[in-house]
């Protein structure tokens, strides 16, 4: 009988050993082979890629529309829009028996101008005038926007005074601007602060200029004097809905004063349509601190628009030994309606007629009627001082009816009729003016 070691453990010679294994392994591998299963079926599946991003969209390089053509930068920081304005004139005096008015065809404005941006921050206007056969910069002057409620600018630009004068000639309801504006400065040149408030609510223009006459440009200053001037607007329901009968309403001050000396620094004045000379000063000079002030209001709502403003100078003049404060007053309230139904606006854009002309498809653009009433007169000091010159006459009144006819955005006809009465007598020295004037304008 074979001997066995006590403590040694022999699994080949174990019979019920190998049996218990074997018996354990066929029951626990199906489990382990079943949880793995398992295991797999509950993984879950990988992620899905992320979508890739989407095209980055850039301004267009090069663009052209009724804005005119422009060439930009990707990302737009860097701008420069050219276009041309021009208006082609047709004056005609009626009842002019005695010849004394000149009809006449005339290119009133031809201007191709350029206006840009760079680096975001910085735009800039150049605006020459071609009309006459003369070349006059009107506007030539770069902003430098630190905010939309905080901008300066430097160069030569519209003085920042009164409301009609600083409505763009491409828009401007007539043939020409009234008498008030005859008082108002024109183009200066200086540095200007402007901006935006409370989301377009109120708006602010303040500037320190060279001075110019009472409807006057220049380039340069005959003096050291300087003239500041400022503007203020305010649209109190400007924050309300578009469809608001409140939201159009505006009103607005303006202010200039400054020292002034020399026969440079006075005004003569000329009828609006007919641009006839009616009143001057002779041999007499500006001899102190001229000041003016304009109070102005505006409404438009949906198809109707109105606006009226008055304007106030007085400057100290001297002549000889003689020496007087003399005052020029003007006003005017102008009113007009779009019988085509599209809105009334004083944007440089202008309105823009639902469908263009179009005679085949019955399409005629839009129509608008325009009337005013405007005067202007200065003080009777300055003829019983020796300051006017004789003949001249002291107050002008004008009554204006006019159809403006928007072909497209960019063309128009405009048709005005002007009568203007002198010294309150359309029979004495100096007979009433009947004008019939019109005119085609490019703004492209």
């Amino acid at each position: 009988m074979r001997s066995r070691r006590a403590g040694t453990f022999h699994l080949g010679t174990s019979p019920r050993l190998l049996t218990i294994v074997g018996f354990v392994m066929a029951a626990v591998l199906p489990v382990v082979a079943a949880a793995q299963e398992s295991s797999v079926a509950q993984k879950p599946p990988p992620a899905a890629p992320p979508p890739a991003p989407p095209p980055q969209t850039s301004a267009p390089p090069t663009t052209a529309g009724e804005g005119g053509f422009a060439v930009q930068s990707p990302n737009g920081d860097f701008q420069l829009r050219i276009g041309v304005f021009a208006h082609s004139d047709g004056r005609f005096a009626l009842d002019d028996d005695n010849d004394s008015v000149v009809n006449t065809f005339a290119v009133r404005r031809l201007r191709p101008y350029l206006r840009g941006r760079f680096a975001r921050r910085f735009e800039f206007y150049l605006n020459p005038d071609f009309a006459g056969g003369t070349l006059v910069v009107q506007d030539a002057y770069v902003d430098t926007i630190f905010a939309p409620a905080f901008r300066v600018r430097v160069g030569k630009g519209k003085t920042p005074f009164g409301l009609e004068r600083l409505h763009s000639a491409s828009n401007i309801l007539f043939f020409e601007r009234a008498f008030p504006t005859a008082l108002a400065p024109n183009r200066d040149v200086g540095i200007q602060v402007l901006g935006d408030m409370a989301g377009g609510t109120v708006t602010y223009l303040a500037g320190v200029m060279n001075g110019v006459p009472d409807g006057g440009s220049a380039d340069l200053d005959a003096t050291d004097s300087k003239d500041l001037s400022g503007r203020l607007l305010v649209r109190p329901f400007n924050h309300l809905p578009r469809e608001s009968p409140l939201r159009g309403l505006g009103i607005a001050m303006s202010g200039s004063t400054g020292k002034q000396s020399g026969p440079g620094a006075l005004p003569a004045f000329r009828t609006q349509s007919l641009q006839q000379p009616y009143f001057s000063y002779s041999a007499a000079s500006a001899d102190g601190r001229r000041t003016r002030y304009s109070p102005q209001a505006f409404y438009y709502y949906k198809a109707f628009g109105g606006f009226g403003e008055y304007v106030r100078t007085r400057v100290p003049i001297v002549k000889g030994t003689v020496r007087e404060e003399i005052g020029h007053n003007a006003w005017q309230i102008a009113a007009s309606l779009v019988l085509t139904g599209e809105s009334a606006t004083d944007a440089a854009a202008g309105i823009r007629p639902r469908a263009n002309v179009d005679f085949r498809n019955g399409s005629w653009g839009a129509f608008q009627v325009a009337a005013r009433y405007h005067m202007l007169e200065v003080e009777e000091a300055a003829r019983r001082l020796g300051f006017a010159d004789a003949g001249t006459s002291l107050k002008a009144e004008a009554w204006t009816v006019g159809v403006n006819w928007y072909l497209t955005p960019n063309f128009r006809y405009v048709v005005n009729l002007e009568r203007t009465v002198f010294d309150g007598d359309p029979d004495g020295v100096r007979p009433a003016e009947n004008a019939l004037v019109f005119r085609t304008q490019i703004n492209f």
